[in-house]
């Protein structure tokens, strides 16, 4: 249903019509089942209306909590791309310039569709070459997660050191709302779905 939303605001005039009409039909459904399910089909097609409404570098000097400490995010750009991974799967790769804290650096998430019931998750590794270390890197990274989508990340320490910041579906949802991410988010969740 949030599919069909976005296609009634971002596609081809026939579509756009075509997906509008259903978005429709599905509200007045919803009406008839009730107030809580009218609201929460309506909160969904809100959500796919909304995606690509927003830009990257609108986010200037966004303050954010992570780990009980205030970060400030700007961000200098971004863009995604479908990459090859393993066994022939189709990954998206969410590249996103920042500054977090005065320190500006490229920050990289790659998503994917895992486990038995095809689940987005998306992973990103904190530099221990960035200023303050691997530590540092992944409060600043998971900083950037938080000003973009509303939420931060699960961040692990793996056994060899390494810090593996987590995101979920949800985070991925928050990303599309970025005109510069939503067409390749959009397109990849298209084409990974079973």
């Amino acid at each position: 249903m949030a599919y069909a939303a976005w296609l009634s605001v971002h596609s081809s005039e026939g579509q756009r019509e075509l997906a509008a009409k259903f978005v429709d039909y599905i509200l007045r459904r919803a009406r008839e089942e009730g107030n809580a399910v009218y609201e929460k089909a309506e909160e969904i097609v809100e959500r796919g209306r909304a995606v690509g409404s927003l830009r990257l570098t609108d986010v200037k000097g966004r303050e954010v909590d992570v780990g009980g400490r205030r970060h400030v995010v700007s961000v200098i750009g971004g863009g995604a791309q479908f990459d090859e991974g393993r066994g022939d799967k189709t990954l998206l790769r969410i590249k996103i310039t920042a500054e977090v804290d005065g320190v500006g650096r490229d920050y990289t998430m790659t998503f994917g569709r895992y486990r038995a019931d095809n689940e987005t998750i998306g992973f990103a590794t904190a530099k221990a070459s960035a200023p303050g270390g691997k530590e540092a890197d992944a409060e600043r990274f998971s900083a950037l997660i938080k000003a973009l989508t509303g939420k931060e990340p699960r961040v692990r320490r793996m056994k060899d050191g390494t810090m593996l910041l987590e995101c979920s579906r949800e985070h991925l949802d928050g990303f599309a709302l970025y005109a510069e991410l939503a067409d390749a988010v959009m397109k990849w969740l298209e084409k990974t779905r079973r």
